[in-house]
């Protein structure tokens, strides 16, 4: 009997992620080379011996970091895991924090469109990977897109954690917010655990226009509360400025939004520095929380970080060593 070697190896737009998992585990990252060609095609190659690896390949599918879209990294990842597959590495890991494609989750009624989240988890274990560690997504039921003999999702939880560290900063308040009611068990659990008011706002879309809400109704009682508006993830931000006013104009007093996935495109950071000048002419204090899952540089003073890289190591540790990846986490008190 043998035991695989413990490696670690990334593509370059999770390099700064990763080198900090590194440092928790204390090993080296596998020597790469990412190349991207004039016309946009891309590879990663290995540099060094990785047969019979216990091999984890992390990427970021989403940053500002460079000029990449998400399917361009999507693709490398792709690359770097069939490089490792036909380099004998024993078995293969991708852990992306967030990953891509997990709110093309299911047909709405009546389109005609695909369902990314299960044509990525395809494409991952046809690569070559064994297992895919994520954070967080959008909806559980994304596991049971893989092939579990073939490939398996290992979703990893962060209510206790990230409640623990909120609490420590002075950002928990007393009521927790849904967004919508799709995120009420959600907040349910979160509110559980930092022994907090539940309130719930209902979201109405406009679903002809990708990222557009046209307003957000409040169910319960906010006035004078210090609200947690928790969600999974935010994009545009739009979700956030019409929760906000909602949680304002019932009387909130101040307000924290926290997501596990900060991916603030296009108009996101306007939007909420907006709220945060609101916020300074009037008097309360506007916070946003963010995982590193997506890593953002020279941020504002109302955003704060949350780091994932000691939970991600963790978890590594664990599969390496053939543990339960649940004794790795708090799973009794997870998200949704």
């Amino acid at each position: 009997m043998h035991e695989a070697r413990l490696m670690l190896l990334t593509c370059e737009a999770a390099r700064p992620f990763a080198e900090r998992v590194a440092a928790v585990l204390d090993r080296p990252l596998v020597k790469t080379k990412e190349t991207w060609f004039s016309c946009g095609e891309g590879k990663l190659s290995i540099d060094e011996h990785v047969r019979r690896g216990d091999l984890y390949v992390f990427q970021a599918m989403v940053g500002p970091g460079d000029d990449r879209s998400p399917y361009d990294r999507f693709i490398m990842m792709l690359h770097a895991i069939e490089a490792a597959k036909l380099s004998d590495a024993e078995s293969v890991t991708a852990v992306v924090p967030y990953y891509p494609g997990a709110r093309q989750d299911k047909r709405k009624e009546g389109s005609r469109e695909g369902i990314s989240a299960g044509l990525f988890a395809r494409c991952l274990q046809e690569a070559g990977a064994s297992r895919v560690i994520a954070v967080e997504i959008h909806n559980e039921a994304i596991g049971g897109m893989f092939d579990p003999p073939r490939c398996r999702l290992e979703n990893l939880y962060l209510t206790q954690r990230l409640a623990t560290w909120l609490q420590r900063e002075g950002l928990a308040g007393d009521t927790v917010a849904a967004p919508d009611v799709g995120g009420l068990e959600r907040a349910r659990r979160f509110a559980s655990v930092l022994k907090s008011d539940l309130v719930a706002l209902s979201k109405e879309r406009d679903y002809s226009t990708p990222n557009k809400v046209h307003r957000a109704t409040l169910i319960g009682e906010v006035q004078g509360k210090d609200v947690l508006l928790i969600d999974d993830m935010i994009d545009t931000a739009g979700s956030v400025v019409a929760a906000v006013d909602e949680l304002k104009t019932h009387g909130a007093r101040n307000v924290t939004v926290a997501c596990a996935h900060p991916v603030l495109s296009g108009p996101a950071w306007q939007r909420m520095a907006t709220l945060a000048d609101r916020a300074a002419t009037e008097g309360w204090r506007f916070a946003v929380v963010g995982t590193d899952s997506v890593q953002h540089q020279d941020t504002p003073a109302w955003y704060h970080e949350y780091q994932l890289h000691g939970l991600i190591a963790k978890v590594i540790r664990h599969i390496h060593a053939r543990e339960s990846v649940a004794h790795a986490q708090d799973r009794s008190s997870r998200w949704g």
